[in-house]
This record gives structure tokens, C-alpha cells and sequence, in this order.
């Protein structure tokens, strides 16, 4: 899902209290479908319009923004753009700091960064030798324009220069700060030097640690950019404010569709905090991996106790032949009956385990320990099951847009375009599996006993949320299989499609609804931890 607006390189430029339950629940009847535009910077992941809050940006833009910084410091203090660009890292990319800097005291500037001083003229990047010299590594003589220095007076031959520049690439994002070889030369390395005396190899990866720079150092300039975290994706985000200033203004979300927290970093997790965010990750770091796979992955059939690996995105889950139960994967009640997966259990006398006046202290805290350890296995089955259906969201989505879509189109014969429903139903289990994801973070830390109202209301909001969801993905995934998949001849899949498509598109505004008011629930009443990020 694109929740921000991808540029190119062409597009670059210069209460007290939850109130009532009702509150927070779908009604059909009152719920709007039409569908919602989605401005040029979107903020919110679950398709409502919001306030344009950061844009998305290939290397190639903010490769262009970084150029144009360059330039623009290249020619207010008229200095070639490799001191510009020199000068611009020592500030970490403030353009401003560095005309403050500068116009104070230049000379104290120009020492610090390793420009010759002011003479009058304009400073060198780089010279070859106007007569026969010896390089100053090799010893090797050399006639006149056969070696070159950084704008000082030692020079040297393009193979001592090119293993020199080879070397402190080879070091890193280090030789961004590169001095002439000369070890009591203060000369700076700088991009025209590079571009020169490098190989083509080390051209690339120079000016690939020069654009890090301007994103990692600097934040783009202005300290608001930064790299997306995803996996294998080389766009920036650029965070531009605005929104309400509270949880749900941090996540951020990459036309690669991985989103991220910008203000920990960590995966979008709305509603819930980012300290929460961090307990729940260290609370599962202390249990093995092993364990924690087995949790999320495994279960036995309710029926016939064969061990049962989830591998799809919905709960839905059938035993293999001959069994065939199906039955929910997240609370293993038969599916045929399967209304919402019952609350976490608390004891009749608030406690599990009989009266705590008949219990010594050491029982006591053995019952506590145990007790946690329930809850906490609880939550995280529920945590991991949403992470997996999520994982898997993708992967459907990815088959879904590069052939599924074309195929369907095919066989019912229409423009591909007519099947974007389908698309914004996946985006919209994605936000959806998030959501309850990150909820059941918050979750644990409700204490059965203490929290007990609190608590109920929880599990009923995400008990509602989960059957809106789980209805959609049952109409995205499975009735999609069975329409498209089927032998039934193109007319007939012609003829069921409109039903269908309507049957999606009304799921999906109702799904969208609900999570919204669930949302809201958890960021405008009164639990303590999301008050707390107002």
C-alpha cells in the first residue's frame, strides 16, 4: 500500500471513560462506502484522508535535493561544490549553520575542513603537476599532467591515487573525511579529486556513502528524512509535520509498504506506544526462539490431536484428510459455530487458584509467576497469528498484483483496473492485522484482576474487530480462490463477479470503519498508557 507519494529524479525540486460501547462498534446502516480520495502525502494507513505528514523519495530525488543543496552553498560562498559538499557534512547538512560559520570566522572554517586558505582566489580541488615530478608514494618519476594532488603540494600518480581512494573506501563512510596522503597534510579529498583518480567501482560506492550522508547525518538538510528500514528498499521518507502530534502521527508508510515508527523506529505499531512497543520486543528477546516459533507456527487439531503448521493468512483453519475438522486457529472452537475467540480467563475468585488466605506467600508467587506466564502466552499466540497473516498479506498481495490480476482479468475479460478492489481489500487486512497485532502488546499488560474492566471492554473491541476482519479475509482470499479458480465457465464468473466485487467493496468500508472507531477507542479515553502520548 503507497501511503506516501513516490517522486523520481524529474519530480525533484529546487472524558473520563470509554462512554458507551456502542460507541465503538459497526453499523451497517449508518456506514458511508464511498470510497475515500487519498491525498498526495498520506499519512493514516487505513485509507482516510489525512494531512499531508511526510512524502516518499527515490535516491535518484534525494540524490537531486542533495545536488541542489550543493549547489546552492557552492555558489552563495563561491567555492567549488567538493568543499561545498565538504563543508556541508562537517554541519551536518545545515546550510544555514554553514553561512553562520563561515561569514564569522572563514579562516578557522577553512582549517577545520581542510580548504587551502584564502588567497585571494578560488580554492582547488584537485591540480596536476605542470613539470616532471616524482610521486610521492612510488618514487617513481613521472612527466608533466601525469600527477596530481588534492590542491597542495605533494603529488602523486593515478595508480598510487586510485589504490589510496580504493583503500579508504574499502574503510567506509570514513573516507567522506579524506586528507591528502601526506600525513602532515590537511589537504581534503574531495569529489572532484575522486571522480578523477578513482576507478568507476569506487566512484560509485564514494558517492553511494555521500548520499548516505545527506540522509543519515544530516536528515536530508533539515533533519527530517530519513532511510525506510524495509528490507531491500533504497527510498528516503521525508517527515514534513502536521497531524495531531500524537501516536498516530509517527507511523509512516514506504510505497514499498513496510511502515515504521518515526519516532523509535521500530514497526508502524498504532495505537500503542513506543515504550510499550519496547517492553513487549524485550519480553519476547527473554524467551527462546525455538519456543516462540512453536507458540506462533504450531498447534494440535482439536479433534484429532495432529500437529497442525500455519501457513496461510486467515484463522480458518482444516485438518488434513481424514480428520477435516475446521475450527479456529487462534481458540480452537469449531468454525461451523465460530462467532469470536472467548476473552483471557480469569479465575472465579480473582485469583486461580482458591482462597489467598489458605495459600502461603511462596504459593502465592509461584500462582503469580504462572499466571503471567498464561497471560503472556495468550497474547503472544494472538500477537504472532495477526504477524504471520500479515506476512502472508503481502506475500498475496505481491502474486496478487504482478499475475493474479491480470489472469482474472482474462478470464472474465475485463480491464485490470476493474479489480482494484481487490488491492484496497488487501490494504486494508494489512492495516487491519497490524492493528490487532500491536493491540494484544497493550493487552498483556492488563491485569486480569486489577484491570478486569478495562480488560472486558478490550476483549470485546478486538473480539468485533477480528470478525470484521476475518469476514473480509475470507471474501479477499478464499472466495476469490473459489470464484476464479473454479471450472465455471467465464460467463457465469462474468455474472457473479458484480455481487462479488460489491460484497468486497462493503466489507471492506465496513472493516475500514470499525478499525477506525477501535482506534479512536484506545486514543481518546481514558487508559493510561495512550493518554499518556497526548
Amino acid at each position: 500500500m503507497r501511503t506516501g507519494h513516490e517522486y523520481d529524479e524529474d519530480m525533484a525540486g529546487d472524558d473520563d471513560g470509554y462512554g458507551e460501547d456502542d460507541d465503538y462498534t459497526f453499523d451497517d446502516d449508518s456506514c458511508d462506502y464511498d470510497e475515500v480520495e487519498t491525498t498526495e502525502v498520506n499519512a493514516a494507513d487505513d485509507g482516510e484522508e489525512a494531512e499531508q505528514r511526510y512524502v516518499v523519495l527515490t535516491d535518484d530525488a534525494v540524490r537531486a535535493r542533495q545536488e541542489a543543496e550543493t549547489a546552492k552553498v557552492a555558489e552563495i560562498l563561491s567555492i567549488p561544490r567538493g568543499f561545498a559538499a565538504v563543508l556541508l557534512r562537517h554541519f551536518k547538512w545545515s546550510a544555514g549553520r554553514v553561512q553562520e560559520e563561515w561569514f564569522s570566522d572563514d579562516a578557522r572554517v577553512r582549517a577545520a575542513i581542510g580548504m587551502p586558505a584564502d588567497d585571494g582566489g578560488v580554492p582547488v580541488p584537485t591540480a596536476v603537476s605542470r613539470a616532471e615530478m616524482s610521486c610521492a608514494i612510488c618514487f617513481v618519476n613521472y612527466p608533466a599532467g601525469k600527477t596530481r594532488s588534492a590542491g597542495c603540494a605533494h603529488y602523486y600518480c593515478g595508480e598510487c591515487w586510485r589504490a589510496y581512494i580504493r583503500a579508504a573506501v574499502d574503510d567506509g563512510a570514513r573516507c567522506l573525511a579524506l586528507r591528502c596522503p601526506d600525513p602532515s597534510c590537511p589537504a581534503a579529498v574531495v569529489q572532484e579529486l575522486v571522480d578523477v583518480a578513482a576507478d568507476k567501482a569506487d566512484r560509485e560506492r564514494y558517492a553511494r556513502f555521500a548520499l548516505r550522508s545527506f540522509v543519515e547525518e544530516g536528515g536530508g538538510g533539515g533533519g527530517r528524512m530519513r532511510w525506510c528500514p524495509g528490507a531491500g528498499c533504497t527510498r528516503a521518507v521525508e517527515f514534513l509535520g502536521g497531524g495531531t502530534g500524537d501516536a498516530h502521527a509517527a507511523d509512516v508508510f514506504c510505497a514499498c509498504r513496510h511502515g515504521f515508527c518515526w519516532s523509535c523506529g521500530e514497526e508502524a505499531h498504532r495505537p500503542v506506544s513506543c515504550d510499550t512497543v519496547r517492553a513487549w520486543l524485550d519480553k519476547n528477546a527473554s524467551y527462546t526462539e525455538t519456543s516462540n516459533w512453536v507458540l506462533a507456527n504450531t498447534k494440535h487439531c482439536p479433534r484429532c490431536r495432529l500437529p497442525i503448521e500455519k501457513n496461510q493468512g486467515c484463522m480458518h483453519m482444516t485438518c488434513p484428510p481424514p480428520c477435516g475438522h475446521e475450527f479456529c486457529w487462534v481458540c480452537l472452537d469449531p468454525w461451523d459455530n465460530h462467532t469470536g475467540c472467548a476473552g483471557f480467563p480469569v479465575a472465579a475468585d480473582g485469583d486461580g487458584n482458591g482462597r489467598q488466605e489458605e495459600r502461603t506467600k511462596r504459593q502465592q508467587s509461584r500462582s503469580q509467576a504462572a499466571m503471567d506466564m498464561d497471560r503472556y502466552v495468550y497474547h503472544y499466540e494472538r500477537w504472532a497469528a495477526n504477524y504471520s497473516s500479515l506476512e502472508n498479506v503481502f506475500k498475496d498481495m505481491a502474486h496478487l498484483e504482478s499475475a493474479e490480476i491480470e489472469r482474472i482479468a482474462a478470464v472474465v475479460g475485463q480491464p485490470t483496473a476493474s479489480f482494484a478492489f481487490l488491492s484496497k481489500a488487501y490494504e486494508q487486512i494489512a492495516h487491519g492485522r497490524r492493528v490487532l497485532k500491536w493491540a494484544h502488546a497493550y493487552g498483556y499488560n492488563l491485569d486480569p484482576v486489577r484491570d478486569a474492566a478495562k480488560r472486558g471492554l478490550f476483549e470485546d473491541l478486538l473480539d468485533q474487530a477480528n470478525s470484521q476482519l476475518e469476514r473480509l479475509h475470507a471474501a479477499a482470499e478464499l472466495e476469490r480462490r473459489e470464484l476464479f479458480c473454479s471450472d465455471a465457465e467465464p460467463a457465469v464468473v462474468r455474472d457473479l463477479l458484480k455481487y462479488y466485487k460489491d460484497m468486497v467493496e462493503s466489507y471492506t468500508a465496513a472493516t475500514r470503519t470499525f478499525l477506525r472507531n477501535l482506534v479512536t477507542a484506545f486514543e481518546t479515553t481514558d487508559l493510561p498508557e495512550f493518554k499518556s502520548l497526548k
